[in-house]
């Protein structure tokens, strides 16, 4: 932040949660810089007209539900990054396409010094910044199967539950990192009945398992954006 704010810049934070929930984590969270609340995603659609970047989003299929003081009238964003120069030029530009291979939009970011180095080559050059579609990310993302898997103990093996991000007040909720024991209980219970278990009654119960499960997965798949042909870009 020191080097960007030197270089004359400034740093905001665009999200679809409401104006006040925006405050409320800039105030929380003390990152040092401006959040900015739209829910009618009326700057994301500033950026599309402008040519600047085509944020994706995805709509709120009821995933959320369990946070009611959020509200996502049009949707939620995917994430993405945008840097403008004073004289209208495009510096930099990143936009998550949403797909298995980054837990549907969950996974992880372009690194922030790689980021800005990549601001600063541009500074003097001429005409736009293409997009950049292979960054260096600052975490390695979870395969699909590995994020099924934990949104599956997050629900008990019943059915998939997403992992909302609770505020002040909410009742305490479970993260993802402590969901590795309930995936180690899980499976050797499994194991256990295997041994112990006459060999038909596992597939049975394995059978009856999978039917109760498979509506959860369905829905799951349902809620998540995974593209497997992206839109075209903003040029």
């Amino acid at each position: 932040m020191d080097e960007i704010r030197q270089a004359g810049g400034e740093v905001f934070a665009i999200t679809s949660e409401p104006n006040a929930l925006a405050i409320e984590a800039e105030e929380d969270w003390k990152f040092g810089f401006t959040a900015v609340g739209d829910p009618h995603q009326e700057i994301r659609e500033t950026c599309r007209a402008r040519g600047w970047i085509d944020v994706y989003n995805n709509k709120d299929y009821g995933h959320l539900r369990h946070r009611p003081w959020a509200r996502h009238p049009k949707g939620y964003y995917q994430p993405a990054v945008i840097a403008l120069h004073r004289d209208g030029r495009i510096l930099y530009r990143w936009r998550c396409i949403p797909n298995r291979n980054n837990m549907s939009g969950a996974g992880a970011r372009p690194e922030a010094r790689y980021t800005w180095n990549n601001i600063q080559s541009r500074l003097f050059k001429t005409g736009n910044s293409p997009h950049d579609d292979e960054p260096l990310l600052g975490a390695k993302d979870l395969s699909w199967f590995r994020f099924l898997v934990i949104l599956l103990a997050h629900g008990w093996f019943i059915r998939p539950r997403a992992f909302p991000l609770a505020r002040p007040g909410d009742p305490e909720r479970v993260s993802p990192n402590k969901m590795m024991p309930r995936i180690y209980l899980f499976t050797l219970t499994w194991l256990a009945a295997l041994a112990l278990l006459p060999l038909h009654w596992v597939v049975i119960g394995f059978v009856s398992w999978i039917a109760i499960l498979t509506p959860g997965l369905m829905e799951i798949h349902r809620q998540f954006q995974n593209e497997t042909s992206p839109d075209k870009p903003c040029s």
